[in-house]
């Protein structure tokens, strides 16, 4: 018979499970992503060195968010399979080994093999499909929600941290040996493939529940519109958040502001993300999901808006990034939340990973076009009316999505 003092003592070890588990998801997501989106910062200064221009820098930069979203289904499905801590070790070394070699490189070439493929693709191996996913499967399912929202937030603040600090670095070594420091820096999540072993086989037959296939999982999942929609609707957010992290720096600089608001917009965006992912992770579970997203989108169609129309200032820039963060990557937990109450948490990985993949697809061409734009136009003011648009038909496409439990056809 326990006693109460044993039951409280069961009852900590349980939260101190969780709280680690939450620490490494959120340390890992802070480390591989706010490496990620301070590469804009290093886009000036790669133009410079290496002469190959902006579009062409941009093309390196796009193939990173289309490698990003390629590699998160496989590694989600290999996360399903042989375990989280196997894929989250190779991505983590594969994000440090990239970083380290991009000021080596002094081609386009050589620019999308270190940023696009081994970073980019490190990257999406330790990004969100497999952390989150992770999660789900180590915590409790009543508090998944706020796990997604914290884990998402160390991504945040990853970019609120590692911004200013790349900032200072290249000011005081240098822009190649800035990047080669934040390439040692990422090892510091390699504790953390250790803390998230294990997979969902394990979880299945720790339950009894007989697992869907994963080609199964997938055949239902692309079978059902409110999955689709949710997955267009996601390519939206990719579109845009590539965009601002990449380009808001040359948006500012083409202002004509200090170089160092780039630095200071790219930490607003990270520092209010937090606010805006816990938040979210809070109210996934008291609203719905689908209606949530589609307030979101509408809230960046305005705030875009309203930035064209007024003046650019230092302060406007600041609280435009501010705004944005708001939004930013505060998507991530009802979109989590809604694949997991569609398909459960057993193939989330691999079903979130294709979410991503329609994320980074968006990603690749909010980047990419940004510097066509760029280059044929001398500004950015085309590429925001397109994202004005693609806004807000994201707003009205969750509308008619079903927020309920899904079962996946069979083959």
């Amino acid at each position: 018979m326990t006693t109460a003092t044993e039951n409280a003592a069961n009852t900590n070890n349980k939260a101190m499970a969780v709280w680690l588990v939450l620490l490494a998801a959120a340390g890992t997501f802070s480390l591989t992503m706010g490496t990620r989106q301070t590469m804009g910062l290093f886009l000036s200064p790669l133009n410079t060195a290496t002469g190959l221009g902006i579009g062409s820098i941009s093309l390196a930069f796009a193939f990173g968010q289309l490698c990003w979203g390629l590699t998160q289904p496989f590694a989600g499905a290999m996360a399903d399979k042989i375990g989280a801590g196997r894929v989250l070790l190779t991505g983590i070394l594969l994000v440090a080994t990239g970083t380290f070699i991009t000021p080596m490189m002094t081609t386009t070439a050589g620019l999308i093999f270190s940023i696009g493929i081994l970073s980019a693709g490190g990257a999406g191996m330790a990004g969100p499909a497999v952390l989150m996913a992770t999660a789900n499967r180590l915590i409790p399912a009543h508090q998944r929600g706020m796990a997604t929202g914290i884990i998402n937030a160390g991504g945040s603040f990853g970019q609120f941290l590692m911004a200013p600090v790349a900032g200072a670095l290249m000011l005081s070594y240098g822009w190649g040996n800035a990047m080669q420091v934040l390439a040692v820096i990422v090892l510091l999540a390699l504790p953390a493939a250790f803390l998230l072993r294990g997979n969902s086989v394990q979880m299945n037959a720790a339950s009894g529940v007989t697992p869907v296939s994963t080609s199964d999982a997938i055949r239902g999942a692309l079978r059902n519109p409110s999955y689709l929609m949710l997955s267009a609707g996601f390519f939206v957010c990719g579109f845009h958040v590539a965009f601002l992290a990449t380009h808001l720096p040359g948006v500012i600089a083409s202002c004509g502001l200090p170089a160092q608001f780039g630095a200071w917009s790219l930490a607003m965006l990270g520092l209010f993300n937090i606010v805006g992912s816990v938040s979210m992770g809070w109210a996934v579970g008291r609203w719905r999901m689908k209606s949530l997203l589609s307030a979101l989108y509408a809230t960046r169609a305005l705030a875009v808006i309203l930035f064209l129309i007024m003046p650019k200032t230092g302060t406007v820039m600041l609280v435009f990034a501010a705004i944005m963060g708001l939004t930013f990557l505060s998507t991530v937990p009802p979109t989590a939340g809604l694949v997991a109450k569609f398909f459960g948490p057993a193939n989330m990985a691999t079903l979130f990973g294709i979410v991503m993949l329609t994320h980074q697809i968006g990603g690749f061409l909010g980047v990419w076009l940004g510097g066509k734009v760029f280059d044929a136009t001398g500004n950015y003011n085309l590429m925001w009316y397109i994202d004005i648009m693609l806004a807000v038909g994201a707003a009205l496409l969750h509308l008619p999505i079903k927020e309920k439990m899904l079962t996946p056809v069979m083959a």
